[in-house]
């Protein structure tokens, strides 16, 4: 006798939205899977607020990546939420070093931690 399982909400709703998306939505079946940068977040319009650095989170779903310009004027390791609206934590170890880069606006990426079953690659300047 075949068993049969119960589908939980976030199951159930991962599995209509890629049904509903299927043709346009790659996005969404590798967000289980790594920080493919296929469905990047664009930084806000109208550019960086007081000198603030953004960074483009691949495969996101709701994420941002928001460097202040306070951070950048005293370059140190840093741990970065980038939470954004998202249901769940992602977080970004950024050097001494790589703080000074960004600052500097040269090209930084780097894979966030893996939550949810997931990673998102970040990427500033």
């Amino acid at each position: 006798m075949k068993e049969e399982q119960a589908l939980g909400r976030r199951e159930f709703a991962l599995s209509a939205a890629l049904a509903a998306l299927s043709g346009v939505a790659i996005t969404i079946s590798a967000c289980g899977g790594g920080g493919s940068p296929s469905s990047p977040s664009s930084p806000p319009p109208g550019g960086s607020a007081g000198g603030d650095k953004h960074g483009t989170v691949g495969s996101n779903h709701g994420h941002t990546a928001t460097i202040t310009a306070a951070r950048l004027a005293s370059p140190a390791d840093i741990s970065l939420d980038i939470r954004g609206q998202s249901d769940h934590p992602h977080t970004v170890m950024l050097s001494a070093a790589e703080i000074t880069s960004i600052a500097a606006n040269q090209r930084v990426s780097k894979e966030s931690t893996t939550d949810d079953g997931h990673s998102h690659t970040v990427t500033f300047n």
